[in-house]
């Protein structure tokens, strides 16, 4: 068997597109993954069209070796976009290994630890909160908005439930200005007026949630290590599940972390183990969270073996569509040290017609399906009835 055509698809998801790496071969079998260009990465596809000629031609079996030979091919620019086309390869080439062999890919991971995947509920209320119309949800005014968003999430079945922050008392309302949302605040910092308003929303879904509903909050790039250390300090009696947090100094982070009694998460930026192996030796998170659209699946089991290692546990970066569902359920139902999964409920309405198989959540257990490959393929005349907005890169809002 040969791979024949490395190619792409991008379909509309609202506020960004869907984008797909499609590798066919010979013998008729296709195999898919996903990847995302307007989480801060355009030009995934650009790379995926420049390496793909490198991999027509081989055997998919081979995974790892073409995985290196194109690694070698890019070396002098490694990470960033370069990685993420890597891995869009990567991943689609272990689904044609799988269904090649008939056997769903867990099992070409070692085979599957656990076949239920604890889920939350992630971006709750954001969407909501920025582009109802185009998420067919009611919209998100107030603080009685987010206490009815927190049953909703209880009786929908999840246990737990991740936001970010909101200031009902601004004009722009998502608190976001490491993406300039809103503009105008480079300088990231914490004032006690956000602290006044974020602790109420939290309570907030509290009382709409229940007692038992785990809240995550996630920080994103948002503030500086003086700030941090300031808001974990003030959310201490929330009792969250974790904080989550971005940072691209190890050091920082860690020192955040001391300073917390909450659980920190962060990590999900990073690409390849020289990226993570510092947030290891600092001892800078309680939970590790990898993106395998990013990495790729085979070498984000290597990192996540190096979180074990360092007695940390990890959770998947996930909220694209139904396809980097189902691959990151395979990768961590391999995994020991899995913590939790996210993913998105709130999404286009056409969002199930784009997929073959939609993920099944019961109780907020994603159930692990016994298909070969991610069972999960894009359907491509679904594709075509929702052609990209824009080019595939940054072009709507987070």
């Amino acid at each position: 068997m040969k791979v024949t055509a490395v190619e792409t698809r991008h379909c509309d998801a609202g506020w960004r597109n869907f984008s797909f790496c499609k590798i066919t071969t010979d013998d008729g079998l296709v195999g898919w993954s996903e990847y995302q260009e307007g989480f801060g990465s355009p030009g995934v596809t650009a790379v995926i069209d420049a390496i793909g000629d490198r991999v027509v031609g081989k055997d998919p079996h081979a995974t790892e070796a073409i995985y290196f030979d194109l690694y070698a091919a890019t070396r002098p620019a490694a990470g960033g976009v370069v990685a993420q086309g890597l891995a869009a390869i990567e991943n689609a080439l272990l689904d044609v290994k799988a269904k090649a062999l008939g056997i769903p890919v867990y099992k070409l991971l070692g085979g599957a630890i656990r076949d239920r995947i604890r889920v939350y509920w992630s971006h709750c209320g954001t969407y909501r909160l920025q582009d109802p119309d185009v998420h067919d949800t009611s919209p998100l005014r107030n603080l009685d908005d987010v206490k009815t968003l927190g049953k909703e999430v209880k009786d929908q079945g999840f246990t737990g439930l991740k936001t970010n922050i909101f200031r009902f008392s601004r004009e722009q309302p998502l608190w976001g200005p490491c993406f300039n949302l809103p503009a105008g605040y480079p300088e990231l910092n914490i004032e006690k007026e956000l602290i006044r308003e974020l602790i109420p929303q939290l309570e907030a879904f509290r009382d709409g949630a229940g007692p038992d509903m785990d809240i995550l909050l996630d920080l994103n790039f948002n503030a500086k290590t003086e700030g941090l250390k300031q808001l974990v300090q003030a959310l201490a009696p929330q009792k969250l599940f974790w904080i989550e947090i971005d940072s691209y100094d190890a050091a920082a982070l860690s020192d955040v972390r001391r300073a917390s009694e909450t659980p920190i998460s962060g990590c999900e930026t990073l690409i390849g183990i020289p990226e993570f192996r510092p947030y290891f030796d600092h001892r800078s998170v309680d939970v590790a969270i990898i993106d395998a659209v990013w990495n790729g699946i085979a070498q984000s089991l290597k990192i996540a073996a190096l979180a074990e290692a360092h007695e940390v546990n990890i959770a998947p970066h996930n909220f694209y569509g139904h396809l980097s569902t189902m691959m990151n359920a395979h990768f961590v139902a391999c995994v020991p040290n899995f913590r939790i999964m996210e993913i998105d409920i709130d999404q286009v309405p056409w969002r199930d017609e784009l997929f073959a198989h939609v993920p099944e959540i019961e109780n907020g257990y994603l159930k692990l399906p016994d298909t070969p490959g991610w069972g999960c393929d894009p359907v491509e005349e679904a594709l075509e009835k929702h052609p990209p907005k824009g080019v595939a890169g940054i072009t709507h809002r987070h």
